[in-house]
């Protein structure tokens, strides 16, 4: 068995429990050589990536739904059409006996022989998609919304540039590999050196770095003890929070970053997870708290001082909807990055300055 398809499997089955491909990939990809490593991340994030494709061959190829099958079943099917219709430097015959194994290890025999013969159906013919939905691999909920906020278009356009493998980008001020739509937030704080910065949302803490960089005298914050930890090495003081409630300051902050908590649908090429994960009631939870975070950051302003609120999310709930608690005259400026048309993952990002009192 590859250890590189064993290890997508394990990850993509953890994945369906709730855990994240890329932090999951991380640790558990270490031991494994470059090549086994990348093929392994080649499979997890293209099953993630092209799942609604995926499901719809399933049924094509064995006139059963995915979704009735068993899940160790459809993922080894997911995993064995991705390698033999998307990936073309991997053998047919590895593709289909090493999905096949991966069933029977799983305990599912009975399986195994449905599972072969479905897979020696597969060629790369063009499929008959049926909707967008299964063109695109998104749900369908979500590329509507960003047709009545984007256009069909530009909605396709994200759509699209979610499918492909994203860009790495290394940040020239801190050396550290960072999305290029992330590293457009910090500038917009306009720090000088000595100013004063809190990041209310720091980890992983790349715009804290950025921040660093600029000069500022920087405290970091996060919910979880176990995010802090890679801010370790800034050498900044590094505060837990709880929740949303009041912050624990006595001193106000030039500068205040508020990198919210959001539903990430700007950054679906690097989290295709959260596409499958996501429902349209989860923006009103997010949404609330996000006013409540932007709330707590104004007020631990310093007169003439200057907050960032951002998201990776394309969603209006979080972003628009949000900014409209603050008063407009506050309102310094706006900055919306969309994918397939901006480089790098999508993000939004208002200047919001203090505010009398």
């Amino acid at each position: 068995m590859s250890p590189a398809r064993a290890l997508a499997f394990e990850i993509l089955t953890a994945v369906e429990r709730g855990g994240y491909a890329s932090d999951l990939l991380a640790v558990r990809a270490a031991p494994l050589d470059t090549r086994d490593a990348g093929l392994a991340s080649e499979i997890v994030f293209g099953v993630l990536r092209f799942q609604a494709q995926l499901d719809y061959l399933i049924e094509h190829y064995s006139g059963k739904p995915a979704a009735r099958l068993d899940d160790p079943v459809r993922q080894a099917l997911r995993m064995g059409i991705y390698q033999l219709r998307y990936l073309e430097r991997v053998p047919a015959h590895a593709a289909v006996s090493e999905s096949v194994e991966l069933i029977k290890r799983a305990r599912k025999r009975s399986a195994a022989g449905f599972a072969n013969a479905v897979l020696r159906k597969v060629d790369r013919a063009p499929a008959p998609w049926p909707s967008p939905a299964v063109e695109l691999s998104h749900p369908a909920w979500l590329l509507e919304r960003w047709e009545r906020q984007y256009g069909a278009e530009e909605a396709a356009a994200v759509a699209r540039a979610n499918l492909r493998v994203p860009e790495t980008y290394v940040n020239p001020a801190t050396g550290r590999t960072q999305d290029i739509g992330s590293q457009s937030i910090i500038p917009l704080l306009r720090l000088e050196p000595g100013h004063t910065f809190l990041d209310l949302c720091a980890a992983p803490g790349n715009k804290t770095a950025q921040a660093l960089a600029a000069g500022a005298r920087a405290i970091a914050c996060d919910i979880h003890l176990h995010r802090l930890a890679p801010l370790k090495a800034l050498g900044i003081d590094l505060v837990v929070l709880d929740g949303t409630l009041p912050l624990p300051f006595r001193r106000r902050f030039h500068r205040i970053l508020i990198d919210a908590p959001c539903s990430g649908t700007g950054t679906l090429a690097h989290n295709p997870e959260i596409k499958w994960r996501l429902r349209p009631a989860d923006l009103a939870d997010l949404h609330a708290r996000q006013v409540a975070l932007l709330e707590q950051g104004r007020r631990a302003l310093t007169p003439g001082g200057l907050l960032v609120y951002s998201t990776c999310s394309l969603e209006h709930e979080e972003n628009e909807d949000v900014l409209a608690t603050v008063p407009a005259a506050l309102v310094v400026e706006t900055m919306r990055r969309i994918p397939g048309r901006d480089p790098g993952d999508g993000f939004f990002a208002a200047v919001v300055m203090a505010g009398a009192g």
